[in-house]
C-alpha cells in the first residue's frame, strides 16, 4: 500500500511534506520550515511524528527543526555531508544508505548544485521525491554554492526516475517559473496548457505541488537543455546539454 501524502504550506511560499504508513503508524516530515502548521496537521490526522528527513541546510528548511524534534521525539535524518551545518542528526546519510518508513525501503540521492550537500528522498514504491530545492515544479533552485555542470548532473538523476513520479518540491515558485519557461518555448503547447492551470489553482489558493515528473519534462527548461528547440532558443544550436542549462541558468537569474 502506498504511503499517505500531505502538504503543508509554511512561511509565505515554503512547503512541508508527511509522509504516513497506515499500517505501521510511522509518520515522516520532509524539511521543517515552521513546526506549528506541522504540528496541527498532526494533532487534526492524530498522527505520531516518527522521522523528521532534511534535504538541505538552509534555514527555511530546517528552522522548525528543534522544536518540532522536541514536540514529538522524533529522529532526525540528514546528509552525512552537511551534519556541521544541520541540526543535530540521529542518522547521517550518504547516497550508499537507505532506511524505511514503514514497509517502504527510501532511496537517498545527492542532488549538488543549490547547495553542496543537498539530498533527495526518493520512496519508489509511492512514487514520490522529495526534491527540495533541486529539482522544482517547472524550474530548479538557484546555485548558492554548486556549479551549472554539478545541478545538471543532478536534474539528469531526477530525470531518470519513472515519469508518473510526483515531485515534491520545497517552494510555491510554479507561476514565476513558468513565465521564463514560456520566454524559451512559446509554442510549446504542454507549456501553455500548463500555465493556464496553474493560474486557475492559484486563484483558488490551491497549491500547484506535488507534480508528475512527465510534466516536468515536457514542461521544465531545466530538464529539456538536450532539446534541438531549446539550444536553439538561447542561440546555442550545437552546444551539449550542459553548456545549454548553464546558459538557461543565467538567463532565470537575470529573469
Amino acid at each position: 500500500m502506498s504511503l499517505e501524502l500531505v502538504t503543508i504550506p509554511c512561511r509565505t511560499d515554503n512547503y512541508a511534506y508527511l509522509v504516513h504508513d497506515a499500517a505501521s503508524g510511522q509518520t515522516a516530515v520532509i524539511d521543517v520550515p515552521d513546526a506549528a502548521p506541522i504540528l496541527v496537521e498532526l494533532n487534526t490526522r492524530g498522527w505520531q511524528l516518527s522521522d523528521i528527513l532534511l534535504t538541505h541546510h538552509h534555514d527555511d528548511h530546517i528552522s522548525g527543526v528543534e522544536a518540532l524534534r522536541t514536540a514529538t521525539g522524533a529522529m532526525v535524518l540528514g546528509a552525512a555531508a552537511d551534519a556541521h551545518r544541520l541540526p543535530p542528526l540521529d542518522y547521517a546519510l550518504t547516497e550508499e544508505a537507505s532506511f524505511a518508513i514503514g514497509s517502504e525501503k527510501v532511496r537517498i540521492i545527492d542532488v549538488p548544485g543549490h547547495t553542496v550537500g543537498h539530498i533527495a528522498f526518493h520512496f519508489p514504491d509511492s512514487k514520490l521525491a522529495f526534491t527540495g530545492d533541486s529539482l522544482m515544479s517547472a524550474g530548479c533552485g538557484r546555485l548558492f554554492e554548486g556549479t551549472p555542470v554539478q545541478m545538471h548532473a543532478s536534474l539528469q538523476k531526477l530525470a531518470a526516475l519513472p515519469p508518473e513520479t510526483l515531485i515534491c518540491s520545497g517552494h510555491e515558485y510554479t507561476a514565476s517559473n513558468l513565465r521564463f519557461a514560456v520566454t524559451l518555448e512559446p509554442d510549446n503547447p504542454q507549456l501553455i496548457s500548463r500555465v493556464t492551470a496553474v493560474a486557475d489553482f492559484r486563484a483558488k489558493g490551491l497549491p500547484t505541488v506535488p507534480v508528475r515528473l512527465s510534466t516536468e519534462l515536457d514542461t521544465n527548461p531545466f530538464l529539456r537543455a538536450h532539446l534541438p528547440a531549446v539550444k536553439a532558443s538561447v542561440g546555442l544550436p550545437d552546444a551539449d546539454a550542459a553548456t545549454v542549462f548553464t546558459e538557461i541558468r543565467a538567463r532565470k537569474d537575470r529573469f
